[in-house]
């Protein structure tokens, strides 16, 4: 399965979904920018798409609620490492209040993976933040026994983009 993003703005984004009704897409809003999300087994209806390949996943992303993006940039020797601890820790979050979906994504060009999770709503995923699975899963506060024991294994600082489906005006 592949997923693809592209941005702009929200009337552009509300445009390519009604264009490609038959296609699987959600479309978010966050701060100065929309996203569309295209998840198929085949290529992107988008021109300039960032491209992944969905490594891990559960239940169906929905058109609804608050999607995080948590983008790991991981160096090239470091992404077995990466994928082996994301894919055993990830199962945590389903079982938290007011999650959704998951997906785990390796970028088909460039270091930054993501962990995209949807929620019921911005409380449910801020309060996952603050549990030890959370912490686990991202490698804080997991002193010498998470990813960031590695020193190799990241090029940058890991950082979050998150949106809603429905705008304040909506």
């Amino acid at each position: 399965m592949k997923l693809y993003t592209t941005s702009g703005s929200m009337d552009f984004m509300e445009f390519l979904r009604n264009k490609y009704t038959n296609e699987r897409m959600v479309v978010m809003h966050g701060v100065g920018n929309s996203v569309v999300l295209h998840e198929t087994e085949s290529k992107s209806v988008f021109q300039t798409p960032l491209s992944y390949e969905v490594i891990g996943s559960e239940n169906p992303l929905k058109e609804e609620g608050f999607f995080a993006f948590n983008y790991m940039p991981v160096t090239d020797e470091g992404r077995p490492l990466f994928e082996h601890w994301t894919l055993r820790h990830i199962d945590s979050v389903s079982s938290q209040h007011g999650f959704i979906a998951y997906r785990i994504l390796r970028p088909t060009k460039g270091d930054h993976y993501a962990i995209l999770t949807q929620w019921t709503g911005r409380f449910f995923y801020e309060e996952w933040q603050r549990t030890p699975s959370y912490k686990t899963l991202m490698a804080t506060e997991v002193k010498g026994t998470g990813l960031e024991a590695q020193p190799y294994l990241f090029t940058s600082a890991p950082y979050i983009s998150t949106y809603k489906v429905k705008t304040d005006e909506e």
